[in-house]
Formats: structure tokens, sequence, C-alpha cells
């Protein structure tokens, strides 16, 4: 309702829209009596899936049938396809169908983030072939049209042993959180934060950059989703991941300000999670050297937000990284064994 049509005393409805998704309560465990919000994109997706069929039918086409995953190949490069380019009409065609998709994962099918984001690289030259790999995205929502992301309000599980504290006095002996002097005072609850960081080592084919994928949890509340591609091209691995660490070492930096800015008191550092043991070695160990000159800057940037205790990090297995959905196209049950952990 209205401001002005409000009296005092009068209850509000609960909202039910968010900028297009729909909104839930739903309880988040199993009997535990806690309830959490829900954002659903169902409604969006069946709408544009309806409207996209209607449009093809009349040209006598049809969606893709039986899309397991939103690209139909694991190793699709879009850089590699060689048919014809679009014409006026099939360019707008696809800057309208990489804007649905584009606003589709922004209200939570983050399960399509990084195929899209792989596509929008392609919004001012795009071929017969990208426009299709877009269809058949739309043929793999069509199929799986239901994805929840759920802001779990609960405190995570981490087991404090995957941390090893260290003294760090002697290498950052100035090392210190920069806490907003002007943050409102601190109410309600703690929150934990923690965040689950990869790369895809020269995961485009024609230029050779790397992707970075990052994950960020408010507690149990995904809240951050980032998939993109470096603006370097790194020789190594090893390179790759140290600049996907220091992306999220900034990323977790801005967040922990914002959240004191709304005085949201933030418990300890925020854990983060990588699979990579050399990244891990270096920035966790305070006796490891680097011998790689280029990631001088990555190397201290990271070991000094763990001196200053603003992270701690653990190593990770490949087969639990989150973010390894957001660096690369996945099989169909490496993508929902690993999207059960965080989506509904």
């Amino acid at each position: 309702c209205r401001a002005n049509d409000c009296k005092k005393g009068d209850k509000m409805d609960p909202p039910d829209m968010y900028l297009g998704a729909r909104l839930e309560l739903m309880e988040v465990g199993v009997k535990t009596g806690i309830l959490s919000w829900c954002t659903l994109s169902e409604e969006l997706v069946r709408t544009a899936v309806e409207d996209i069929e209607r449009e093809l039918k009349e040209k006598g086409m049809n969606l893709p049938k039986k899309c397991g995953t939103p690209l139909p190949k694991e190793d699709y490069a879009p850089d590699q396809d060689t048919s014809p380019e679009l014409k006026k009409d099939g360019h707008m065609r696809y800057q309208e169908l990489i804007g649905i998709l584009r606003w589709a994962w922004k209200l939570g099918r983050v399960d399509i983030q990084q195929e899209v984001s792989m596509m929008l690289s392609y919004l001012a030259c795009q071929r017969e072939g990208h426009l299709q790999q877009l269809y058949y995205m739309f043929g793999y929502l069509q199929q799986f049209p239901k994805r929840k992301i759920c802001m779990d309000p609960r405190y995570p599980n981490i087991p404090e042993e995957s941390f090893t504290k260290y003294d760090w006095y002697d290498f950052y002996r100035d090392a210190k959180e920069k806490i907003p002097p002007d943050a409102p005072k601190p109410r309600g609850r703690y929150v934990t934060t923690h965040c689950f960081v990869d790369a895809n080592h020269a995961g485009c084919k024609k230029t050779r950059k790397s992707v970075t994928g990052v994950l960020v949890f408010i507690n149990k509340a995904p809240v951050i989703f980032y998939s993109k591609k470096q603006n370097t091209v790194e020789v190594s691995t090893f390179g790759a991941e140290f600049v996907a660490m220091r992306t999220a070492v900034e990323m977790i930096e801005a967040l922990r300000i914002k959240l004191r800015y709304f005085g949201v008191p933030v418990e300890g550092p925020t854990d983060v999670f990588c699979d990579n043991q050399s990244v891990f070695n270096n920035v966790s160990t305070p006796e490891s050297t680097l011998k790689k000159k280029h990631l001088g800057i990555c190397y201290h940037r990271c070991r000094e937000a763990v001196a200053a205790e603003v992270i701690r990090v653990a190593k990770e297995h490949t087969s639990t990284n989150l973010a390894d959905l957001f660096t690369k196209c996945l099989s169909y049950d490496d993508r929902e064994r690993l999207l059960d952990y965080f989506t509904y």
C-alpha cells in the first residue's frame, strides 16, 4: 500500500514480489522452525520461455529439447564459432535474449551465470551459432524452470581445525583492518562471512585469459556471485588462482565495510576457501616466499589481509569448491551436486 494510505497501527501485507522475482517464506532445515525469505524467478522464466517459444513457432521452429545443461558441450568456445554474422534483426534479437537471461541470473538463476557471462562478450558482433546457444539456454530453463535462492540466517558449521593461526607481526606489523570511523553503532546479532574462490586457467581459448569465480555468503545466505575474465594473461594455474584470490579479498573488504555502515556487527575474519595448494601455502603461512615477481601485488595484498585478520584461508577440495560453478561449464551431475549446497 502507499505510505499516505497507511494509518498508524495498520499492518502491511508481507512482500510477495521483488524486481520481478517472487518472494516467499520457507522453513530452512528439518523441523527447525526457522523461516527464511527465498527468491523465485520461476514466473519470469516461464513467461520469457512462453514468449520465445511462441515467436519461434511462427517461424516454424522450436526450442531445443533435453537440455541438461545451459550449453550443449562442456568445451564450447564461442570465439571459435565460424558461422555467418547476424544481420540487424538478429543482432537486436541477440541483445534482447541476453538481457532476459542476465536478469534471470540476477533474480537467482545462478546456474546459468557463467554461461551467460561467456556469451555477454559478443554483444557487439554475434554470429548465428551464438544465437542458437541462447535458444539452447532457454531450452534448459524450460526444462528446469524452478530454482530458489534462500537467505538462510543460520550460522554455518565450519570446523576450526581447517584453519591455522600464525604470528604475522614480524612480516606485517602495521596490518590492521580498516574500520569506518563514521559507521553507526552495531546492533542486532553478529553475522559471519565466508567465501569460495576459484579460477579456470586460460579459460578463454582466443585470448587465453583465465576466468575468476567468487561466491560469498553472509551466514548461510549467498549474497555475491562473480564470474568474469581476468584482465591479465597468466602463464600458470598458480598465477590465475592468485589473481582470483586478490579479487576475492577486495570484494570481501568492500562487503565488510558495507555491513558496518549498515550497522551490522561482523564476527571474526571472513573464511576463504580455495583449492590451489600453492596459493594456500603462500597466503596462509608467513614464511612462504614468492618467486614470481609479477604476482607480488597479489601476494602482499592477500597476505596482509590475513595478517590484519580480515580473512583466514583454508584448503578446499576441488570437488566441493562451490566457486567452480562460475569458472567453467560443468557436466549435469557436477552442476547439480554443487548447486544443491546453496540453492533449492
